[in-house]
């Protein structure tokens, strides 16, 4: 039994949580381990094909005076655990997105409302009451009560597992127009409604009769994640990490460690290979910098003054975020803030962070040590090493830009005034709504300002800022605009929305070992868009994205059998699962087996190896019926 001497605060964990939308009624958990792939049984699809859902597990920890955490809190037959969270969606009613209000040089845009028109703003609130929930393995209670304009939108509901945590089921991505109208652009929709959502997570903790207050937390409810186990090479965690370091307001690591510091920017760069062909070429297998390849990483992870030169030169590629320069050439090959906006100035790619770039600079000078490979069982952490991996996963799950606007979550993340203290949003009082109306006009000086909006977060107040619907800017926002460039760069958020991916075909034919491994190369290198099931006509894309989003492929990781293996291709590839379509019959694919001389058969064992790494058992999906696109479609 725990008393009042046993702690002095109580804290909820993950300080902000991540849910992602699925139209499935089954649920995967987001990992609490930061850098890894969340945790899942027989994929992120269900056997239909639905997307799963991806729910954050909400903890208390109880921390000494001296703010060391002692035990996690957990409900039995003396502790009580009750939770309170308000969950809203406000993007209708907020203020158009132009482009990050916190951008340099006279850049930022001042917007106007949404939906302008509409003088009963209350129609366009999603607000279903705040709930409560407490006990053990308790679920069945829904925010279903809101609406936009007369369309119920329900945003999900709340459950709780074996020792109390809070699960935060997410809604199921419905998108929809309260008028009947198509979409027509990427982020502002006129009378458009999403699901997406966010709000606040209050507890009271009972023990032996004595409540106890629990430090808030915030929860926000994003579109899926298609590329789980892929990272940005720029996370919103090294965008936050690099706030309250440069600030003095957390403490400077006592040495740059190769494993913790230097590889995931690495690593994240060569890994977008699966998601961009302009990556893949650049830094795929068997290129000169596949920075992975054995070669490559030992010399990479020693301090040798005999590798100086080659760290230096990867050093030197990456873009300086002090340089004001436009300097299209270095990495990573992403587009920034600017992009869309304006032209030829240093903004318009994204750069590392100025804490990634110091660190690089080290690195190259031989100033670090290996260090070793994070740890990847939560179980196993002890209590301080928990409550760090809960901060870091959520925000290194979301991307870290370019915020045009973003589809997690965005900009004011990078502002102090957004904080409370680090790691930890600044909430408002419970059950106080966010201002909606800051006037006619929203200019940055109000949205930075004192009073702002991003002076104190409330139900709906991170979400809202993000496009609606939200299908509509992971539809628009791609790679290579520019389509005389040989390589289809830069890109938006590949690691989030891909690009170009490799197909469930190209891995059935690149996995027979029988094949000649020229030919095996050849499917291997080739790369399909990952949004060719909507054509490339800009208006009839977003329709059908805000239509079709589950039937798209998730990425998801793929390890060959040793009788599959070849020094010429990885032994784990990234492969598009489960989308459908590929049970039908492909004339293209059939031409192939033809030439390769092989026989449908065969192609069930990968098949097999697919389902077995995560993907889809393909004879149980819907299949999307295939039509030949219109000369005006594509």
């Amino acid at each position: 039994m725990a008393g009042k001497a046993d702690f002095a605060t109580l804290a909820i964990y993950p300080p902000l949580g991540i849910a992602r939308l699925g139209n499935s009624d089954e649920f995967f958990f987001a990992s609490d381990v930061p850098g890894i792939e969340p945790p899942h049984q027989n994929g992120y699809k269900d056997d239909r094909g639905r997307i799963k859902k991806q729910v954050p597990r909400f903890r208390i920890y109880a921390f000494d005076e001296s703010g060391n955490p002692v035990k996690e809190i957990k409900a039995d037959s003396d502790t009580t655990i009750e939770w309170r969270v308000n969950l809203a969606n406000r993007k209708s009613s907020w203020y158009n997105f132009e482009n990050a209000l916190d951008l340099p040089d006279n850049q930022p845009k001042t917007s106007t409302h949404r939906n302008g028109d509409e003088k009963d703003r209350s129609k366009l609130n999603i607000l279903p009451d705040p709930k409560k929930i407490q006990g053990i393995n308790q679920s069945g209670v829904f925010f279903d009560e809101g609406y936009f304009y007369d369309i119920n939108v329900p945003l999900g509901e709340l459950q709780t597992d074996e020792d109390g945590r809070l699960l935060v089921i997410p809604a199921d991505g419905t998108s929809a127009s309260a008028f009947d109208e198509d979409p027509t652009t990427f982020a502002n929709n006129v009378g458009w409604h999403d699901d997406t959502a966010d709000g606040t997570i209050y507890a009271t903790v009972t023990i032996a009769g004595i409540s106890y207050e629990v430090t808030p937390a915030m929860v926000a409810v994003t579109p899926p994640n298609y590329g789980p186990g892929l990272f940005a090479v720029v996370t919103m965690y090294d965008v936050v990490e690099d706030l309250f370091l440069q600030g003095g307001e957390i403490p400077t690591p006592k040495q740059v460690e190769f494993w913790k510091h230097i590889y995931p920017i690495i690593s994240r760069t060569v890994q977008t290979q699966w998601v961009n062909h302009g990556f893949f070429m650049l830094f795929g297998q068997n290129s000169p910098s596949d920075y992975l390849s054995t070669e490559n990483l030992m010399k990479l992870m020693s301090p040798d003054p005999l590798y100086r030169d080659l760290r230096t030169k990867v050093f030197q590629w990456y873009r300086d975020p002090a340089n004001k320069n436009y300097e299209p050439v270095k990495i990573p090959p992403f587009y920034g803030d600017a992009f869309g906006d304006y032209k030829e100035v240093h903004n318009v790619d994204l750069p590392l962070t100025q804490t990634q770039y110091e660190r690089m600079e080290q690195w190259a000078q031989g100033h670090f040590v290996e260090g070793s490979k994070p740890g990847t069982d939560f179980e196993d952490f002890t209590l301080p090493e928990q409550i760090q991996a809960l901060i870091e996963a959520p925000l290194e799950e979301c991307l870290g830009g370019p915020f045009h606007p973003g589809i997690e979550i965005t900009w004011p993340f990078r502002q102090r005034i957004f904080w409370d203290e680090p790691f930890r949003i600044k909430i408002l009082p419970e059950n106080e709504e966010p201002k909606d109306d800051y006037g006619e006009k929203l200019t940055p000086e109000i949205a930075l300002g004192a009073g702002g909006p991003i002076d104190g977060s409330g139900p709906g107040s991170l979400t809202r800022w993000l496009g609606v619907p939200w299908q509509t800017d992971e539809a628009s926002c791609l790679s290579g605009y520019d389509t005389t460039t040989y390589l289809s760069l830069p890109s938006f958020w590949a690691a989030r929305v891909p690009n170009q991916v490799l197909s469930e075909s190209s891995f059935q034919r690149l996995a027979d070992k029988d094949l000649n491994i020229q030919q095996r190369l050849k499917h291997f290198d080739y790369r399909q868009d990952w949004l060719r099931d909507l054509g490339t006509q800009y208006l009839s894309k977003l329709k059908k994205m805000v239509q079709r989003w589950h039937f798209l492929g998730i990425v998801t990781e793929v390890k060959l059998s040793p009788q599959m293996q070849n020094p010429a291709l990885p032994n784990s590839l990234w492969v598009e699962a489960g989308r459908p379509g590929f049970m039908q019959a492909d004339q293209t694919f059939e031409q192939v087996l033809v030439a390769e001389n092989v026989q449908p058969p065969i192609l069930q064992k990968t098949r097999v190896i697919l389902q077995e790494a995560g993907g889809v058992d393909a004879s149980k999906l819907r299949i999307l019926e295939r039509e030949p696109f219109r000369r005006d479609e594509m």
